[in-house]
C-alpha cells in the first residue's frame, strides 16, 4: 500500500488519465455518429459495448507491451521508406476514417439521410464491427503514448479505466448533441476527416503533434458554440417577434368584433 502516499504515481496516474480522455475524444465522437443509425433503443447499449470493448483493447495491449514494442520496428520498406507493423495498421485506421467520414458527410450533405432511414439503421453488429476496427487504432495509439510516459502497468490500467469510465458518462449526452445540432455533426465529421489525415500521415513516417490537431478542433468547437449562442438568441427573438404580432392581432380581433356589435 506504499503507492497512497506516492506523489509520483498519483501524478503519473492523473496525467495519464488525463490524456487517455484527450485521446479519446476522438473515439467517442466516432461511436456517437455510429450508434445514432442504430433505432434509439439501442443506442446507449451500442455506446457502453464500443467504450467497453476499447477499454478491453487498451488492457489487453498494456499487458502485450513486448509485443506492442516490436509492432515499431521496421517489418519492410518501400521505395526508402520503412513500414512497421504500427505503420501498417495506422494507414488502414486512417483510410477507414477517411472513408467513412466522407461517405457520412455525403450523405449529410446530399440529404440522403431521409431516404436511408430503414437502411441507415444498420444492424447492431455491423456497428460494433466498425466500432471495433477504429477501437483498435485509437488504442493502439494511446497505449504507445502511455507506454512511453509511465513504467508502471497498473497505473497505466488505473488511467484507462478511469478514463473509459469518464467517456461512458460523457458519451450519451454528447451524442445527443451531436444528434440534435446538423452544423456541430458536420464538424464532428470534419475532426474524422482530420484525424484520419493524420493517421495516414503517421503510418508514412510524418509525425503531426497532437497538439496542433487538438488546438484547431478546440478553436473549432469556440466558434462552433459562437454560432449557437448567436442562432439560439435569434431564434428566441423570432419566437418574441411571433408572440408580439400574435398578441396584436388577437387584440385587433376583439376591437374589430366589439366595433360590429
Amino acid at each position: 500500500m506504499d503507492w497512497i502516499s506516492d506523489p509520483t504515481i498519483w501524478t503519473a496516474l492523473l496525467t495519464l488519465t488525463a490524456l487517455e480522455i484527450v485521446l479519446g475524444v476522438d473515439n467517442v465522437i466516432f461511436i456517437s455518429i455510429l450508434s445514432n443509425k442504430l433505432p434509439p433503443e439501442q443506442r446507449d447499449r451500442a455506446r457502453l459495448v464500443g467504450l467497453g470493448a476499447a477499454m478491453v483493447m487498451r488492457i489487453g495491449l498494456l499487458f502485450a507491451i513486448s509485443w506492442l514494442v516490436g509492432l515499431t520496428e521496421p517489418w519492410f520498406e518501400v521505395f526508402g521508406q520503412e513500414f512497421s507493423g504500427r505503420d501498417l495498421i495506422l494507414l488502414v485506421g486512417g483510410l477507414f476514417l477517411l472513408y467513412k467520414a466522407t461517405t457520412e458527410l455525403h450523405e449529410k450533405l446530399e440529404g440522403h439521410e431521409a431516404n436511408k432511414a430503414t437502411a441507415a439503421a444498420a444492424s447492431f453488429a455491423g456497428v460494433i464491427a466498425q466500432i471495433m476496427i477504429l477501437d483498435i487504432v485509437f488504442s493502439l495509439d494511446s497505449v504507445i503514448t502511455a507506454v512511453g510516459m509511465a513504467d508502471d502497468v497498473p497505473v497505466m490500467v488505473a488511467a484507462v479505466v478511469i478514463a473509459v469510465g469518464v467517456m461512458m458518462v460523457a458519451a450519451k449526452p454528447l451524442s445527443e448533441f451531436v444528434q440534435a445540432h446538423p452544423t456541430v455533426k458536420v464538424l464532428a465529421l470534419a475532426f474524422l476527416l482530420l484525424i484520419g489525415m493524420s493517421l495516414v500521415a503517421e503510418g508514412f513516417g510524418h509525425h503531426i503533434p497532437k497538439g496542433y490537431i487538438y488546438s484547431a478542433m478546440a478553436f473549432s468547437v469556440i466558434v462552433e458554440m459562437i454560432n449557437l449562442r448567436v442562432r439560439s438568441q435569434a431564434d428566441g427573438h423570432k419566437v418574441n417577434l411571433n408572440d408580439k404580432y400574435s398578441e396584436e392581432e388577437r387584440a385587433r380581433a376583439v376591437s374589430t368584433a366589439r366595433s360590429g356589435d
